[in-house]
Order: C-alpha cells, then structure tokens, then sequence
C-alpha cells in the first residue's frame, strides 16, 4: 500500500505543521510513539500553509453540515501529516484503531456522526478497509 501516493492521486496534499499564533504555546505533542503503538492529540483544519482553516461556528446554526463535513476531512489530512513526520512514512501505519471526534454543535444536535465521516471516509479511502477501518465517537460540544 501506498499512502501518500493514494493521497496524490486523490488530489491532496499534506499541510505544514501549524502556525501557532504568536504568544501561544503548545506544551505537549502532537503525536507520542509508545511500543507499535502512536498516540494523537486533538488537531484542527489546516491550509496547505499549516495556518488555521475555517469555517467555525455551530453546526448546523453557524456552519452547514457539508462545511463540517469538510472541516472533519482537513482535520484528517493534518493528523496524517503529523504522523507522516513522526513516523517518516504513512504506510508504517498497519491499522487505525479508534476516532474520537469532536463537532462544535447547536444542543441537541443529533446528526454529529455525518460531519465526522468527513475524517473516517478519508482514513478509509487513503488506507482501505482492512487497515483503514476504525471504532469511533463523534460527540457534540
């Protein structure tokens, strides 16, 4: 298998690692290898740049759930390019184990689990089911 390649022939791009805007630090890693085992912290939509992508707001009040769904897809592509550097090559990856997502939604806003798919269906396409399958929460906050 070949990750990046399949991330080329989809049309994508990996981001640069994030800007951080100036006066604000970031005290912990973004990925911690332990065993054969990599842990992820929470990431955001990112531009190519590595500069913070929008929309933002509540979903569905302030941002569509097609939005979301995109938003879910760039915060995928920024994952895969912090484990890219941590890992130095993606098909080191051998299975995707669990998701925990996180949508900024309205109360009681009951359809999270569509604007999440925007990560899972990228996982899946770039690595396929028997690696790319996944458990997963997606919750409203």
């Amino acid at each position: 298998m070949q990750a990046e390649a399949k991330l080329q022939e989809m049309g994508l791009e990996l981001p640069a690692p994030m800007k951080v805007p100036p006066g604000f630090t970031i005290p912990f890693a973004w990925t911690r290898v332990r065993g054969n085992h990599v842990y992820i912290s929470g990431h955001g939509p990112l531009e190519p740049d590595g500069t913070y992508s929008g929309p933002s707001g509540k979903v569905p009040s302030e941002v569509s759930l097609e939005e979301a769904r995109q938003v879910a897809r760039k915060v995928a592509l920024a994952v895969l390019s912090s484990l890219k550097r941590e890992l130095g090559d993606l098909d080191r990856i051998t299975a995707w184990l669990m998701i925990n997502g996180m949508v900024n939604a309205d109360p009681g806003y009951p359809q999270t689990t569509l604007a999440i798919n925007g990560f899972s269906e990228l996982i899946l396409e770039v690595y396929g089911p028997e690696i790319g399958q996944h458990a997963r929460t997606a919750v409203g906050m």
